[in-house]
């Protein structure tokens, strides 16, 4: 995948908060685990009272939002995103949570901070979209202090197995193959290179959803995807009558978080 290529995902898909947000909106919703994502996110992380804490590819900063009462207040934050709408959009959505944080577009292949200067990295859902993942991990790993700890989430190659399912039947293109270079099953490896220990932790989750609106607009929420209204029609058909037969469209879900760890030991 081309530098050009992350470009472009950032200025079509991210340039601002809707295609994620329709992403968003249909877990929220409909997840079957109580436990939310952004919450399962921050109850992984292990990191020092006054811990300086870096995220790149933040979004809309909904880690931050749902878990606002539980940051301590000693950690210093810097949110990152390779779009300035993106970060403007989390800056708009954190300017009520009451604590300060630090704003930067950043190239997650170039970070503009020094050797050994934070104790945590967050990669959240983004590193499948880096072109050259080796040398975004090699920044991360030197920016890392020794101990310090990288929770990088992403998906299992069978995520949304239903919906791909129902795009190819209708004829849409199915999600790109860049999203699936950096799973679940094969992340590991990539991370040991570069990485003392890691570990993978599992989500446990699951969609039922009961409303046939949310999945269109999931959708339509993909890279490179324009239905047609008979497209569109179909989908709707098989999600209603799937609704209609069994209360609930089901959607299997697989995600989770590598948490690799620089070599060293926390000062």
């Amino acid at each position: 995948m081309s530098d050009a290529h992350t470009r472009r995902i950032a200025e079509t898909q991210y340039r601002t908060a809707g295609n994620l947000n329709a992403r968003m909106q249909l877990h929220n919703r409909f997840s079957a685990n109580p436990t939310g994502w952004a919450q399962w996110v921050f109850e992984q992380f292990d990191m020092p009272a006054d811990g300086r804490v870096l995220e790149l590819g933040c979004g809309s900063g909904a880690l931050w939002t749902t878990n606002q009462d539980r940051i301590p207040d000693g950690w210093h934050i810097t949110l990152t995103d390779c779009s300035k709408e993106m970060l403007d959009e989390a800056r708009h959505n954190l300017d009520a949570v009451g604590r300060t944080f630090d704003y930067q577009i950043v190239d997650a292949q170039d970070i503009p901070l020094c050797d050994e200067s934070v104790d945590a990295v967050i990669a959240n859902h983004m590193l499948y979209h880096v072109s050259d993942r080796p040398r975004a991990l090699a920044e991360i790993r030197r920016v890392l202090r020794p101990g310090g700890r990288l929770y990088a989430t992403t998906n299992g190659s069978d995520h949304m197995r239903e919906t791909s399912e129902l795009m190819e039947h209708v004829g849409l293109p199915v999600m790109s193959s860049q999203v699936v270079t950096f799973t679940l099953e094969n992340g590991s490896d990539e991370l040991l290179e570069w990485f003392a220990h890691v570990e993978m932790q599992r989500y446990e989750d699951g969609l039922h959803v009961t409303e046939i609106q949310p999945v269109v607009d999931y959708i339509l929420s993909m890279p490179n995807v324009s239905a047609t209204e008979n497209q569109l029609s179909e989908i709707r058909r098989i999600v209603g009558a799937e609704i209609t037969r069994t209360g609930a469209y089901c959607i299997a879900k697989s995600s989770g978080m590598f948490i690799a760890r620089r070599e060293g030991a926390l000062p």
